[in-house]
């Protein structure tokens, strides 16, 4: 194909596709972004990723973006903290890489990160960005708006993990980057990764078409023992100091909810997006209850084990929600939905009213979604494609466990548009590791946690 064709929004060039995504971002436009542009033009139809946020999670999804068929590489990576960015960078370039992906093999070939393309500290993401098509978003979930803004701006395509925010300025910062996004075709995948599972896909078709009737109750389940806790102690000792309180909420960032937004959002999100999918709405209010009973000291910040709300759609549905983290207990992550005419026991399974089972998905042989979401994303950008603009949705499921949050956090019935219109915001005033953090432990070590009936939340 002539490199002289014109850009067509149809039938573009992947070289085309990836100029005009860069050129859109106007004035905005940093150097950087022209020249990796120009290089497309030359004739490199290499994909190149940055990395931003080298964690377990960022460490997957690089991965899995490198065990594309497309041309792709890793030429930069970003992290608030060095060690985190080399451990990644090890186990990226290593020999065996079926530990964190199921495929075996290395990628070795398609990393090409210099040293002075690994950046470190809260401007990390502004140095890496620059040098890339693509930007994989994997930091704690609070800085993800302002990362998905800079990204926006620079007009790159995203990959970027759930929660897209922990409050409700950093939603509607969210939804404003996602519809420039939009305007500028940049191709955005949310890592709400059910959306790319083939079992999920047609089970929610069929719900949608009305398989089993209208859906009047929902149920969806994130109970288990909960998740790591870092111990201050421990990054001390490596340290040779003291943390500052910033290193060490940054450190333990899953108990702060300026950096987490409680596992009701960091984990829960999946459970609750599958509900409004089913749905194909989002709740108008919601009240519930919660609190902490077993996960509790001073490692465990100030986030609550266990939450119960109750969801209410415009139609008058319910969408019953159960999140716990209580090492022990019965462990359900799960959904499941009653219909007029039927029920939905489980993904990918259909009942009559009288329990004859109408569907049952086979998944055996079922691609990874994990892998599948990159894959298809990648393909895109490869093909000159704009097909995927999941931020908004993001962003709403995002705000729907921020919803559920208050209301278990207030005892109150929260509506969606008082909570989608607070400016309470959780984030520090200065991103430094000298700063002072949002919350700060009390004399004891211990955190003030919410208390219902007390805490206010709009």
């Amino acid at each position: 194909m002539s490199k002289s064709k014109h850009f067509s929004p149809t039938n573009p060039t992947r070289r085309d596709f990836v100029k005009n995504s860069a050129l859109a971002a106007g004035g905005a436009l940093l150097l950087p972004n022209f020249l990796a542009a120009k290089a497309h033009i030359d004739g490199d139809d290499t994909i190149k990723v940055a990395l931003v946020g080298c964690g377990g999670r960022g460490t997957g999804a690089a991965l899995q973006a490198l065990l594309t068929k497309q041309n792709v590489k890793l030429v930069a990576m970003a992290d608030a903290f060095r060690d985190n960015l080399d451990e990644a960078y090890k186990v990226i370039t290593s020999d065996d890489i079926m530990d964190w992906t199921g495929a075996e093999g290395n990628v070795k070939s398609r990393v090409a990160v210099p040293e002075e393309h690994k950046f470190t500290g809260f401007d990390a993401y502004k140095k890496a960005i620059p040098l890339a098509d693509v930007v994989i978003l994997t930091t704690p979930p609070g800085f993800r708006p302002m990362h998905f803004e800079e990204c926006v701006k620079q007009g790159k395509h995203v990959f970027m993990e759930k929660p897209v925010a922990v409050d409700a300025p950093g939603i509607r910062r969210v939804l404003e980057a996602a519809e420039i996004a939009k305007q500028k075709k940049l191709n955005v995948i949310v890592g709400l990764q059910r959306h790319y599972q083939k079992v999920y896909r047609g089970w929610v078709e069929m719900l949608q078409a009305g398989a089993i009737g209208d859906i009047t109750t929902s149920h969806v389940y994130w109970n288990n023992d909960g998740v790591w806790v870092r111990g201050r102690e421990e990054f001390s000792k490596k340290a040779g100091r003291p943390l500052t309180e910033m290193e060490y909420q940054m450190r333990n960032w899953y108990y702060f909810n300026w950096l987490c937004g409680d596992h009701i959002c960091e984990q829960h999100i999946h459970n609750l997006d599958v509900g409004n999918w089913v749905k194909n709405a989002y709740p108008v209010r919601a009240h519930g209850m919660g609190g902490r009973q077993v996960r509790v000291g001073k490692d465990f910040g100030e986030i609550f084990d266990h939450h119960f709300i109750e969801y209410e759609y415009e139609d008058g549905s319910r969408m019953f929600s159960q999140c716990r983290h209580q090492p022990g207990t019965m462990s359900r992550v799960t959904e499941a939905f009653q219909g007029t005419n039927g029920s939905a026991p489980q993904p990918g399974v259909l009942l009559t009213r009288s329990g004859h089972e109408l569907f049952k998905h086979d998944s055996r042989n079922d691609p990874n979604p994990y892998q599948v979401e990159h894959d298809e994303l990648f393909e895109a950008i490869a093909k000159g494609q704009y097909k995927y603009a999941d931020a908004e949705n993001g962003a709403k499921a995002t705000m729907t466990s921020i919803l559920g949050r208050m209301a278990t956090y207030s005892g109150q019935v929260v509506e969606w548009k008082d909570a989608m219109a607070s400016n309470i915001s959780l984030m520090p005033q200065q991103f430094d590791f000298k700063a002072t953090p949002p919350v700060l432990p009390g004399p004891d070590g211990m955190y003030a946690c919410a208390v219902p009936g007390v805490t206010k939340v709009i």
